[in-house]
């Protein structure tokens, strides 16, 4: 039986079968999404292919662990977890990146609700059983920098060996401390606003089924150091001021684990889109790589990270316009 085949006959199972069919704009997954609606009624369709990275058992348990919370998760309204269909409730159009590109103004009042509810989720404990990376775990994550940016570049890749070593003591001495829940993708692109709700739940979550423990700054470079959109100086200062008050973290140990991990995180971001692009033929994401790059360096800035920056210069080209069509040369040239 074909995919769509699939999806006819799960939709024909829950009563939307009738349902008009509109898609909606996808991620970097093999996830893709539905808005359907019948009648009155609306609702969204995700299709997760079984086999692939993301779980939607994951996603249906995590939601509901937010939605105990207080927080607004999609409400499942039908599952076909052997298949990979999920039928959530219909969050709408109020996506915070697509709000602040018509109104730049309001970005300050969004994100102090999104702060909010990031200092919630990490007050309470997590589900049981989900993964808690160690510092090695996490420097592996990041040599997509070396093997798919870097060697999509330069031809052959640099040895692995120094950068993990220095990434890996770096999260060690300035960023192991108390695990908490993260969401992994907490930013502009999957945060909703839901004006006819009340406090907390006015933000809407999404994209939460790899969420897993991990250190308290990590959603809060996600949210700040957003690769696809420049988040103003004047409002990172404020949310992080606003996320260690309600939080009680220090700032002076806060800064330096947030630049490792803000470090990290753009070091992975760059090998991930340079293979969206060499291996799955997604050249899309070649220009927002200046942009992550300007996090990268900005972490690196830190004091803490010295001998990490002075790696990332010998090992990590610059991504001129020469080297990224070095990366477009190569789009979906890998089997």
């Amino acid at each position: 039986m074909t995919r769509i085949a699939e999806c006819n006959a799960f939709l024909e199972a829950v009563g939307w079968a009738a349902a008009a069919r509109a898609p909606l704009a996808g991620d970097a997954s093999a996830r893709s999404y539905m808005r359907l609606t019948l009648g009155t009624q609306s609702a969204v369709l995700m299709d997760a292919p079984v086999g692939g990275a993301d779980d939607p058992a994951q996603f249906v348990l995590i939601a509901n662990h937010l939605t105990a919370l207080g927080l607004s998760a999609p409400r499942c309204i039908a599952q076909d977890l052997m298949q990979g269909f999920l039928l959530l409730e219909d969050f709408g159009d109020g996506v915070f990146a697509r709000l602040l590109q018509a109104a730049p103004q309001r970005e300050i009042g969004l994100y102090s609700g999104a702060i909010d509810v990031l200092a919630h989720l990490q007050s309470h404990p997590a589900p049981q059983g989900l993964p808690n990376l160690t510092a090695t775990d996490w420097a592996d994550a990041a040599m997509l920098s070396l093997t798919r940016y870097s060697g999509g570049i330069m031809g052959q890749m640099p040895s692995l060996d120094d950068l993990h070593t220095a990434l890996t003591s770096a999260i060690a001495r300035h960023a192991n401390g108390p695990r908490v829940l993260i969401l992994r993708d907490y930013h502009a692109e999957n945060l909703m606003h839901l004006p006819a709700r009340m406090g907390l739940a006015q933000v809407g979550l999404l994209d939460f089924q790899l969420a897993q423990m991990g250190q308290a700054c990590y959603d809060l470079v996600s949210l700040l150091q957003d690769a696809r959109r420049d988040v103003s100086p004047a409002t990172q200062v404020a949310m992080k001021s606003r996320f260690l008050s309600l939080t009680g973290e220090l700032e002076t140990d806060f800064a330096a684990a947030y630049a490792t991990f803000g470090a990290q995180r753009a070091l992975r971001i760059l090998g991930i889109f340079a293979q969206l692009c060499t291996h799955q033929g997604k050249p899309q994401y070649l220009p927002l790589i200046p942009h992550v790059w300007q996090h990268l360096q900005q972490n690196l800035a830190h004091p803490a990270l010295n001998d990490l920056a002075k790696i990332c210069a010998r090992d990590l080209p610059q991504p001129t316009p020469a080297a990224l069509q070095q990366l477009r040369s190569k789009c979906q040239t890998y089997p």
